[in-house]
């Protein structure tokens, strides 16, 4: 065995001990997602909605 060889055995075992590991793991606890803006904004819309229509239908509420 020459020297080049060993320098490439040396080098190639220095790349493999380098070599990035990735794990890949479930999380511990769950996944939450908040969507209380979105159901907010939706609610808002339809109470004005409604308001504006019972509005419309008795004029003389106020």
């Amino acid at each position: 065995m020459g020297p080049t060889r060993i320098w490439t055995a040396v080098a190639a075992v220095a790349v493999a001990a380098c070599a990035p590991t990735i794990k890949v793991q479930a999380p511990d606890k769950p996944i939450e997602i908040n969507l209380n803006v979105n159901i907010r904004q939706e609610v808002i819309v339809k109470l004005e909605r409604e308001v504006l229509e019972t509005l419309r239908q008795n004029p003389s509420i106020f």
